[in-house]
């Protein structure tokens, strides 16, 4: 059994009898969707024997060939992540240039939805997965409108989004939506085993039985650590807070370092944690703002010493 059916089989029940255009999956985030959306597409490329929840074999062509990261007939479209100059984005977007070569004028995309879809599949189905379907551009979901409608050579689209009512409703009303919950605290453990992962309490509490989060298990728990490392020093000293709040920054990561932090102030009484949010918030609009790295982490530490009632 894969990784995917061990925590998702019977929704990949559902998706291996799927036979229309477009699936719409939804859920929070780091719950799985991608590792569901991948599955779906080796269910639709297998030639193998499937297992009991219909997963994918494993082992034929089509299969190590996603293992690989190289399948040819599995397209991942994501939000732009840079601007044309190199910064990080501020707002995210999947733009028009996502879907058509001609409208890419800054080649954010090395690969376009129309251009991946006019080639027939090299072994059974195209399937093009969009990770973020609530930041669609209008001009982006009006061309893949046409796509889904009638796919070139029978291809399958997979919408992810974690917030349903943010997708359009021209995208929502043309797809079968299925929903990605969480899975249970002994399940996101045997996982972890499986990966050849040490047991570990803290791990499974922050993942809540998101499987999402278990694809990256060493930053995470480098960033818990800077977390408990940050707050321990807030009580410490000002200066102590300041050269945490420093060291913090150099090794920032905000895929993971927000989420560890709140997780790290969860048993904070509520308005300790209300105004240690406020100040995460103001860092990270700080950040996204380009404002000084250094200056805004200073502001952030003195602003957490107030919340805890350090200052």
């Amino acid at each position: 059994m894969t990784a995917a059916a061990d925590l998702h089989g019977p929704l990949l029940e559902q998706t291996g009898a799927f036979r229309g255009n477009a699936l719409l999956l939804t859920g929070p985030a780091r719950v799985g969707k991608l590792d569901v959306a991948r599955a779906v597409a080796a269910q639709h490329n297998c030639t193998g024997q499937r297992g009991m929840y219909g997963e994918a074999c494993g082992t034929c062509p089509s299969c190590r060939a996603l293992a690989a990261g190289a399948h040819p007939d599995l397209l991942l479209v994501e939000p732009r992540a840079t601007t044309s100059t190199g910064k990080a984005a501020r707002r995210k977007l999947i733009p028009i240039g996502a879907v058509l070569s001609a409208r890419d004028k800054a080649r954010e995309y090395e690969t376009h939805v129309f251009e991946f879809l006019e080639v027939r599949p090299t072994f059974t189905r195209r399937v093009v997965i969009v990770q973020g379907a609530e930041y669609l551009g209008p001009e982006a979901a009006n061309a893949l409108l046409k796509l889904v409608e009638e796919p070139p050579h029978g291809a399958l689209f997979v919408f992810l989004a974690e917030d349903l009512r943010a997708v359009l409703p021209t995208i929502v009303s043309r797809s079968a939506r299925l929903s990605v919950t969480p899975v249970s605290d002994p399940a996101v453990e045997r996982a972890l085993l499986r990966a050849g992962q040490a047991p570990d309490a803290e791990l499974v509490a922050f993942a809540a039985g998101r499987a999402g989060v278990l694809g990256a298990p060493e930053p995470v728990r480098a960033a818990l650590q800077d977390a408990r490392e940050l707050t321990n020093a807030l009580g410490e000293s000002l200066l102590g807070a300041l050269e945490a709040a420093e060291a913090l920054e150099k090794r920032f990561d905000p895929a993971w370092h927000p989420e560890t932090l709140r997780f790290t102030w969860r048993d904070q009484p509520p308005h300790v944690r209300a105004r240690a949010d406020s100040a995460l918030t103001a860092l990270q609009e700080a950040l996204e703002a380009y404002a000084s790295p250094s200056l805004s982490f200073q502001v952030f530490a003195l602003a957490l010493r107030d919340a805890f009632g350090h200052a």
